[in-house]
C-alpha cells in the first residue's frame, strides 16, 4: 500500500515556512549565528539526520520521502521565475544611486567581464579536475559549471553587507555588482546550456548577440516599468495602492520579461533602483515610504529564510560518490582563485581612475558568496553524469561560501582594518587617488 502523501504548492510552501520559522527561532534564541549561516547549517544537519535514520533503520522511508519532497520543488520555477524577482527588487530598493554612480565602472566591468573571466577560468580548471579523477566531462559542460558558479548571490551578499561596516561607495559597488552579475551569469548559463544540449559548435558572435539582447532588453524593461510606476506613485498619495503598484512591477514585469525572452533579473534590479531612489525621494509621502520599505523588508526576510533553508535541505538529493565529493572540495579553491583574478585584474586596471580602498579586495573576493541562484541553475540541468557532478560541486562550494565565508567575513574585515590601520577607514569611499 502506498502511503505517500501528494503535496501541492500550498502544502510545500507551508512546510518550508514552518521549518524556516522554527529553525530561525532556535537559531536566534539559542545559537546566535547569522540567519543565512544558521538556517543553511541547520537545514544541512536536518538532512544528514534524515539520511542517518535510513542508514540505522533499513525499513525507514524518511529519506526517500524527503528526496521526493525536495525533488518535487521546481527550483528553476520557484527561485529563478519566482523568488528571485522579489529578492532582486527588494535588494535594489536599498542601494543608493548616487553612491552607485561613483562605482559604476567597477560594477559594469565586474558584472560582465569579471563573470566571463571567472567562467573561463573555472571551466578550464573544472575540466582538468574531472579528467584527473576519471570523469571525462566535455569542456562545454565544464564551462557551464563555470557560468553557474561565477555570479555572486545578491541575497547572500546583501546579508554580508548588513553586518560589514564599510564606506557607502564600496557598499553600493558590492551591492550593485551582486545585483547585476547574477543576471549576466544567468544569460551566459542559458547560452552555454543551449550549445551543450544541441551539440552544435559555439558561436561567439551569436552568443554576444543573445547576450546583448537579453541583458540590454532587461535594462530597457526595468527602466520602463520603474518609470511608469514612479509616475503612477507620484500622482497619488495612498500607501496601499502604491505598495500594490510596486508588487505589480515585480510580478508583471518579470512575467513580461519571460514572454519577451529578455533578462528578468536585470529588469527587476533596474526597476528596484528606479523606485528605491527616484520613487522614494520624489513620489512618496513619509507614510507611504515607511510602509513600502517595511513591506519589502518583510518579503526579503521571509524569502531569505526559505531560500537558505532550501540550500541546506538539498543535500538529501545528492548521490554519494567519493569522486564527486573530491571534485567538490577541490572546486572551492578553484572558484576562489577565479574570483580573485576576476576581481583584481579589473580593479588594478581602474585604479588610476577610481580607488575603492584596501577593503575592496577582501569584501569583493571573500564576501562574494555563492548561494541559491547557483543551486537553482545546477538543479535545472538535465539528468545525467554532468548534472550529478556539477550539482555536487555546486552544493559543496555554496555551503562553504555561506557558512565559512559568510560566517567569517566580519572578522576578516576587522582584521584587515587592524592591519591597514586608519587607511582602511579613510580610503573605502571610492575616490580617485590623489597625485
Amino acid at each position: 500500500m502506498n502511503n505517500a502523501v501528494a503535496l501541492n504548492a500550498l502544502d510545500a510552501a507551508a512546510i518550508l515556512i514552518v521549518l524556516a520559522a522554527a529553525l530561525g527561532y532556535l537559531n536566534h534564541r539559542f545559537i546566535g549565528l547569522p540567519q543565512s549561516v544558521g538556517l543553511t547549517l541547520m537545514g544541512a544537519v536536518a538532512s544528514l539526520i534524515v539520511v542517518g535514520i535510513d542508514r540505522l533503520l533499513p525499513s525507514s522511508t524518511v529519506s526517500d520521502d524527503a528526496v521526493r519532497f525536495i525533488a518535487g520543488i521546481d527550483f528553476q520555477t520557484t527561485l529563478m521565475d519566482g523568488m528571485l524577482s522579489f529578492l532582486l527588487f527588494a535588494g535594489a530598493l536599498h542601494v543608493d544611486w548616487s553612491e552607485m554612480r561613483r562605482g559604476r565602472w567597477p560594477i559594469l566591468v565586474l558584472s560582465t567581464i569579471g563573470v566571463l573571466i571567472s567562467t573561463m577560468i573555472v571551466g578550464g580548471g573544472f575540466y582538468a579536475l574531472t579528467h584527473a579523477v576519471g570523469l571525462d566531462l566535455p569542456l562545454v559542460w565544464c564551462l557551464l559549471f563555470g557560468a553557474l558558479i561565477s555570479p555572486t548571490d545578491p541575497v547572500a551578499v546583501m546579508s554580508v553587507l548588513k553586518r560589514a561596516k564599510v564606506g557607502p561607495t564600496l557598499q553600493a559597488t558590492v551591492a550593485g555588482e551582486s545585483l547585476f552579475n547574477d543576471g549576466v551569469g544567468v544569460v551566459v548559463f542559458s547560452i552555454i546550456l543551449a550549445t551543450a544540449i544541441s551539440g552544435e559548435a559555439f558561436s561567439v558572435t551569436h552568443g554576444l548577440e543573445l547576450f546583448f539582447i537579453e541583458a540590454g532588453g532587461g535594462v530597457a524593461l526595468g527602466l520602463a516599468t520603474g518609470w511608469m510606476a514612479f509616475r503612477a506613485m507620484r500622482s497619488i498619495d495612498e500607501y496601499n495602492v502604491e505598495v500594490m503598484i510596486s508588487l505589480a512591477v515585480v510580478m508583471g514585469g518579470y512575467a513580461l520579461a519571460r514572454q519577451l525572452h529578455i533578462s528578468g533579473p536585470v529588469a527587476m534590479a533596474v526597476a528596484g533602483l528606479v523606485i528605491g531612489n527616484a520613487g522614494v525621494a520624489h513620489a512618496m509621502s513619509d507614510t507611504t515610504r515607511d510602509y513600502l520599505i517595511k513591506f519589502w523588508s518583510l518579503i526579503d526576510e521571509i524569502l531569505n529564510a526559505v531560500l537558505f533553508l532550501l540550500i541546506g535541505l538539498v543535500v538529501v538529493t545528492i548521490p554519494f560518490d567519493v569522486r564527486l565529493i573530491l571534485i567538490g572540495l577541490t572546486a572551492i579553491p578553484l572558484v576562489l582563485a577565479a574570483r580573485a583574478i576576476a576581481v583584481m585584474l579589473p580593479l588594478a586596471a581602474m585604479r588610476p581612475f577610481l580607488n575603492l580602498g584596501p577593503l575592496a579586495p577582501p569584501i569583493l573576493i571573500w564576501g562574494g558568496l555563492r548561494g541559491g541562484i547557483s543551486v537553482a541553475l545546477a538543479l535545472s540541468l538535465p539528468d545525467g553524469l554532468s548534472r550529478s557532478v556539477e550539482l555536487t560541486a555546486t552544493y559543496i562550494v555554496v555551503m562553504f561560501a555561506v557558512i565559512a565565508q559568510g560566517g567569517t567575513i566580519a572578522r576578516l574585515i576587522d582584521w584587515w582594518r587592524a592591519r591597514f590601520g586608519a587607511g582602511a577607514k579613510r580610503n573605502d569611499e571610492g575616490h580617485a587617488p590623489k597625485t
